[in-house]
């Protein structure tokens, strides 16, 4: 998806990118309308009824939702492979931003509600991935990593290791279709998901002390 949940200060923030407003938060608080985009940005232009197989829902709720995303600017109509039988959409963003504080504070619900699409997205992903992983080719089987680091950081600490990973990240070549076009023989999509998880200390009391 989808989307992953992007600053602005890391890599640039790229001309295709849709920075989340509250109209276009409360838009994506839905685990469907999440899973849309994300398929639309990954696999490029589809319709309701492909979509819906993908999903696991029916081609009814799969319009709804793209109607509602189209009315909120994240998708739109591709005019040049529709016909009067059959609609098709794409994507109008590559990427979304989540940076406004004040805008996750005016919206809690609805942040909260995307971000949790998110988070599950992420999972469903990383399931179908250990799923196929048997079948992969032994060259890609060495590829896979699943890895978690224990660190103690200031917030400003936690905040340049994000940003350089985004540093990091950006020297790669990105999975876009003009990039993929130019890309080197045996370059296949690479999906690489990171967190940072504030884990804070409880106080400790007086009889909690050594």
């Amino acid at each position: 998806m989808t989307d992953a949940l992007e600053r602005p200060d890391g890599p640039a923030v790229e001309q295709e990118t849709v920075v989340l407003d509250a109209k276009g938060l409360r838009a994506l608080a839905h685990p469907v309308r999440v899973q849309l985009v994300g398929l639309l940005r990954k696999y490029g232009p589809s319709t309701a009824t492909r979509l819906a197989e993908r999903l696991g829902v029916n081609s009814g709720t799969a319009s709804y939702h793209l109607r509602q995303l189209g009315a909120a600017g994240f998708v739109e109509e591709d005019t040049e492979r529709g016909n009067a039988r059959e609609r098709w959409w794409r994507s109008v963003h590559r990427k979304t931003h989540l940076s406004d504080r004040q805008v996750v504070d005016q919206e809690p619900e609805a942040a909260l509600a995307y971000l949790q699409s998110v988070a599950a997205t992420y999972t469903l992903r990383t399931q179908q991935t250990l799923n196929g992983l048997q079948t992969l080719p032994d060259a890609w089987r060495g590829t896979f990593d699943m890895s978690d680091w224990a660190l103690r950081l200031t917030p400003e600490e936690a905040v340049a290791l994000r940003r350089e990973l985004g540093e990091v990240i950006a020297r790669y070549r990105r999975d876009t279709p003009e990039e993929a076009a130019s890309a080197p023989e045996g370059a296949e999509r690479v999906g690489v998901i990171t967190h940072i998880l504030p884990e804070l200390d409880l106080p400790v009391t007086e009889t909690e002390s050594p």
